[in-house]
């Protein structure tokens, strides 16, 4: 399951839903790829068998960036695409861990990204991130208000609830999506998904510690004048 859903980006009750799959006696895997630095994260909590997130979206450490969490009890179960020198440990190199031999060297793969992540952790730190991440949450809630006033159309989820953090969507009237995403980066220089799902089509907006007031005005402002000429 995920974490942090990536089409609607909706925080799901993972810790509930792992709970209760324990309990079945079923095997949990969670794809946190959104919800590292994003949201508080805590492995142990959690509850999950197998857990594996991102460190270079929210994290911001550099691309390639990840981690792998599997509880001792199921880490027999893991097997890397790779084979490599961990496959046949000798008594020199072994770790006393099957998991880390297999996994923690495979072939000529560049660690330099995964050894970037404390460093990354410790700027979250010394720049107090979790009041970066409560003002990007009401930048957040902001935006998606004026999309909705924009569009005349409701929220796809209670705003001031934690189904969403830093990441969300609001609703789009039919519109057609490729054109408005070329316009929206050719002519205004903004980024953002723009998501088909079922019968609907959100906007997915993200807000960053690097983000300020003046990239949601930038949006808005694009949305206002492509909206009505990219109607169906």
């Amino acid at each position: 399951m995920s974490h942090i859903t990536s089409p609607t980006a909706l925080c799901l009750p993972v810790e509930e839903i792992c709970h209760r799959v324990r309990e079945l006696g079923l095997l949990s895997i969670v794809d946190a790829a959104h919800s590292p630095a994003q949201m508080p994260v805590d492995l142990e909590q959690l509850g999950a068998d197998i857990v594996f997130g991102n460190c270079h979206k929210w994290m911001l450490a550099p691309k390639g960036a990840a981690f792998l969490f599997v509880r001792r009890d199921v880490q027999h179960l893991i097997e890397p695409l790779i084979v490599s020198w961990g496959s046949h440990p000798t008594l020199e190199t072994t770790t006393g861990s099957r998991y880390i031999d297999l996994l923690q060297w495979t072939g000529t793969k560049d660690p330099t990204a995964a050894l970037t992540v404390p460093t990354a952790i410790q700027f979250m730190e010394d720049h107090h991130w979790e009041n970066v991440r409560c003002q990007c949450h009401l930048l957040l809630h902001e935006a998606i208000e004026r999309v909705c006033e924009l569009s005349h159309m409701p929220p796809l989820y209670p705003l001031d609830s934690d189904f969403y953090y830093q990441m969300g969507i609001a609703p789009l009237p039919p519109s057609n999506l490729l054109e408005l995403k070329r316009r929206l980066y050719d002519e205004y220089k903004v980024e953002v998904p723009l998501i088909q799902w079922q019968d609907k089509q959100f906007i997915r907006i993200s807000i960053q510690g690097y983000n300020n007031e003046n990239d949601v005005d930038s949006l808005i402002r694009a949305l206002e004048v492509l909206l009505p000429q990219v109607a169906l």
